[in-house]
């Protein structure tokens, strides 16, 4: 039996003996709801350790499949106060469950900071040695340390010193330790810091320069130079230093200038490759660098630079914008032989076909440039699109639906794990319940996963509706991947906005798949992804009142919110959405940056030119979604092209913002 069907059946076995899950397939949808209400009624409370609540309804809600989870919660709040055994009979019963292992980790935490540490041990051995969490790594060697067992620590402490970040802060005591025992040498933070340097951790990397001797002191504030000031680093270039650590830095400064000026990186270079023998591979790195930047930054003589590039320097990257780079010129019979000079699996793809045939078109050679659209008309993406549009043909839209399969619907109904998973999602509780539901759904079969997709759609879970029905493979179910949740808010307040609701629909399902309370890594949050700030800043033009978190995550704040700022970014460049679109991901004072100096710019190549590969691709996306939505919405067609206006100097009316 995997290990997976193990989790599965003790799962089962956890639930179906402690509540009524067994029969929750059968339970009437009335009670059902009651559970559902109840839970979320009495949740705030137990969040803050406040149990009495639940008391009134204990009765009901003990047989409800989230029971566990009210327990943990409540355990969590509560963990400095409540009984050790109550806690651990908790754990002996529901370990297995993702509730319990949270509270087993805030469980043993606590422990270690209430110095039961042979508690601590024994829960760290069991569950989280090996594990490699630096944090209850360095908790359990604290413990080591007062048990006296001091000759276990170091040889693990020095693992956990030497990397290229920092750690966690229940690492510090250990660290001291060592630095104590003179465990640490100056060979040692030399190496460290230039791990740090490599990671592109300068603050840690100034920490660790401060014990190093001298010389080593010296290599560190030529590193940290090479950061701060890589012009005047360059500038300053000794050939009488030359090693290969120097070589080494003055490549990194080299780069660091390219960023933002790949004209004088390549003039410092250059004269930097008279006086120093860099080797090989860092003088192709380094070139690859300038040359990229340089078309990312639009620069004329980006071409030139990527073409020149020795064999060693050029890659698939550079190959892609070499197009990027001529299309920006016009240089059609440039843009042929660079499409024709990609690896044989890149240059067939539907992007770089499509632009083949327009250079063609551009060429003359109409007929060759129609049977390359031809047989890019029927891909159901950006460039597909497009190409249906230089053929004045329909757009492929997918008609197939998930048929309803009762027997294998009725299984997974009272898997225990989708119930959890489901129930999660109707309490509120969507993040937890996503995580449950994909780690079942990835061991489906693929008619499993179908019939998943179908159960989530009916619920209204859109992006693990999405997300299943695209694992099975199935993409053209358009029904369940472009669904039209919250219809009338979209339409109401997208209206509002001056926008359209297909537009609003692209873009929330870009950036969220439609999960209200999802968290990007930048900290942008819901369905439209707003940044707290952003949120703040529309809510008060707009007189909404706003509760920050709660209302980002209410569905309908976040849509007009959203909406309000799509179309102010609408206004802001001139009624263009390709650009408002763009701004809406990337800002509006990077999307006015990329502007032309002058004249005006075909929108398509426009897009391609795009630095950002995140922004690129999501313009595309909304572009697409946006007629797939609009196709969803009306039955009609509606062209890309047909949203494409030219790309001029001045679009963007600045505001203050």
């Amino acid at each position: 039996m995997s290990n997976r069907a193990v989790s599965l059946a003790l799962v089962s076995l956890v639930l179906s003996s402690s509540l009524a899950l067994a029969d929750d397939a059968i339970i009437d949808e009335q009670q059902l709801s009651g559970w559902r209400d109840t839970f979320r009624a009495v949740l705030p409370d137990v969040e803050r350790g406040n149990w009495s609540p639940v008391e009134k309804h204990g009765a009901l809600l003990e047989n409800y499949v989230l029971w566990p989870d009210l327990r943990a919660t409540w355990y969590k709040a509560k963990v400095s106060t409540a009984s050790h055994a109550d806690i651990e009979a908790y754990l002996d019963r529901y370990g297995i469950l993702k509730p319990a292992r949270e509270l087993r980790y805030r469980y043993a935490l606590h422990l270690a900071g209430e110095n039961h540490l042979d508690d601590y041990l024994a829960i760290y051995q069991q569950f989280y040695q090996g594990l490699e969490i630096a944090q209850l790594d360095c908790l359990a060697l604290q413990a080591e340390l007062q048990a006296g067992r001091q000759d276990r620590v170091v040889s693990r402490a020095r693992e956990l010193w030497m990397v290229g970040q920092s750690q966690a802060d229940e690492c510090d005591p250990v660290f001291a330790h060592l630095r104590a025992r003179q465990a640490l040498t100056t060979e040692d933070y030399a190496a460290r810091f230039q791990l740090a340097v490599d990671n592109r951790r300068f603050t840690l990397a100034r920490y660790l320069s401060r014990p190093l001797d001298p010389t080593y002191r010296e290599q560190a504030n030529t590193w940290l130079a090479a950061q701060d000031n890589p012009r005047d680093f360059v500038s300053a270039a000794d050939g009488g230093r030359d090693s290969a650590r120097y070589r080494q830095q003055l490549a990194f400064a080299i780069n660091r200038i390219a960023y933002t000026d790949p004209l004088a990186a390549l003039h410092h270079w250059r004269q930097l490759r008279q006086v120093f023998a860099f080797s090989p591979e860092v003088d192709a790195g380094v070139s690859r660098h300038i040359a990229l930047w340089s078309a990312r930054l639009h620069q004329p003589e980006a071409p030139a630079l990527l073409a020149s590039l020795a064999a060693d320097a050029a890659n698939l990257e550079t190959g892609r914008w070499l197009i990027r780079a001529v299309l920006l010129q016009h240089d059609w019979p440039e843009v042929v032989r660079s499409i024709d000079a990609l690896p044989p699996g890149e240059s067939r793809k539907s992007e770089w076909q499509y632009w083949k045939a327009v250079a063609l078109e551009e060429m003359g050679a109409s007929e060759e440039a129609a049977a390359i659209f031809e047989s890019v008309s029927g891909d159901r993406g950006y460039h597909g699109f497009l190409a249906a549009d230089a053929l004045d043909k329909p757009y492929t839209m997918g008609t197939e639906s998930v048929d309803d399969d009762p027997a294998i619907r009725e299984q997974l109904q009272r898997n225990p794990e989708l119930v959890r998973a489901r129930e999660l999602f109707f309490v509120g509780l969507e993040g937890r319940g996503r995580s449950e539901w994909d780690a079942v759904v990835s061991s489906l079969t693929q008619q499993e996963q179908l019939q998943a997709a179908l159960l989530a759609h009916d619920w209204g879970w859109h992006s693990r509706a999405i997300a299943t029905v695209a694992a099975a493979g199935e993409f053209d179910v358009l029904d369940i991947r472009y669904p039209l949740p919250w219809r009338q808010q979209f339409s109401e307040h997208s209206r509002t906005a001056g926008i359209t609701d297909s537009w609003a629909y692209g873009v929330a399902r870009s950036e969220s798949l439609f999960m209200r309370d999802i968290r990007s890594s930048a900290g942008a949050i819901g369905i439209m992804q707003l940044m707290p700030a952003t949120g703040r800043s529309a809510a008060r033009e707009i007189k909404l009142p706003y509760a920050g978190l709660a209302t980002l995550t209410d569905s309908t704040s976040n849509i007009r919110l959203g909406t309000y700022y799509l179309g102010k970014m609408y206004d802001r460049f001139d009624d263009n959405r390709v650009l408002a679109t763009a701004a809406y991901n990337a800002g509006p004072h990077r999307v006015e940056g990329w502007l032309p100096e002058s004249g005006a710019l075909d929108a398509r190549i426009w897009i391609e030119n795009i630095p950002f590969n995140e922004t690129r691709n999501y313009v595309r996306r909304v572009l697409t979604d946006e007629a797939i939505f609009y196709w969803r919405l009306t039955g009609r067609l509606r062209r890309i092209s047909a949203e494409l206006p030219q790309i001029v100097t001045g679009t963007s009316r600045v505001s203050s913002d």
